[in-house]
């Protein structure tokens, strides 16, 4: 059984900004690029900026690994950068320490994140005969040891004063300490529909729309950049919440 992950909290930090982006599920370009915008929205303001990533790095897209690779590097100058788990992430890690309980992530977008390693899962498993265990090592193989240790490493949630950034979603009404992480990352109703239900703003991302959410105490930035649509950058700066851009 996996432990439980991090909730960080960093009320009290100095951010001039804080900049949010979510789902990015293999769409290294399209991140690279917000990133470039954070930055040259941010150049101008004093001391240090927090960019927080929602988590789904991988899956769907086609450069997950690259992804995970930019993750694994330094953040922007001036940036304090925080990468949260999102069910995607967790169910990938799951197959690498446990692939036969975990096959099921093979038909959850997982074939493009293998792609991008250089594995081709299909002739690996239909015209080769591999059994997941066999396509799990390889893939260790292709991937670099890196990449496990920021999939092993991601927090759950982050905590700056009344702002939470999760990935999906809290139950409402429940204190933070009493949520599992399962509920932080696959949950969708009721919170989408009452909110968190307690002296909150969730920030998060998991469910896709064609465009950004203010809800009910939470705004969700899943704009299904993988699918066909759009990148969303939320800005928060003097406590007020903004749309920076869409890619």
């Amino acid at each position: 059984m996996q432990q439980q992950r991090d909730r960080i909290d960093l009320t009290g930090r100095d951010y001039t900004a804080i900049y949010a982006l979510s789902d990015i599920h293999g769409c290294h370009d399209e991140m690279v690029e917000a990133e470039r915008r954070i930055v040259a929205d941010a150049r101008n303001l004093p001391g240090r900026k927090l960019l927080m990533y929602l988590g789904d790095y991988v899956d769907r897209g086609p450069r997950s690994g690259d992804v995970l690779a930019h993750l694994s590097a330094p953040p922007p100058e001036g940036f304090d950068r925080y990468a949260l788990c999102g069910n995607h992430d967790d169910v990938f890690l799951r197959f690498l320490d446990d692939p036969e309980t975990n096959s099921h992530w093979l038909e959850f977008g997982a074939l493009p994140t293998l792609a991008s390693y250089g594995v081709d899962a299909r002739h690996l498993l239909f015209d080769l005969g591999y059994d997941v265990r066999q396509l799990r090592d390889v893939i260790l193989n292709a991937m670099p040891p890196t990449h496990v240790d920021l999939l092993r490493s991601l927090a759950i949630a982050v905590s700056f004063g009344s702002t939470l950034f999760v990935h999906a979603g809290i139950k409402p009404g429940i204190p933070l300490s009493d949520q599992t992480d399962e509920d932080l990352m696959w949950i969708r109703e009721p919170f989408l529909s009452e909110g968190p239900q307690l002296p909150l703003l969730v920030v998060h991302g998991h469910t896709p729309h064609s465009h950004p959410t203010f809800g009910l105490g939470r705004i969700g930035i899943d704009t299904a950049v993988s699918m066909g649509g759009s990148l969303t950058i939320l800005k928060i700066a003097d406590g007020r919440p903004t749309i920076l851009q869409s890619i």
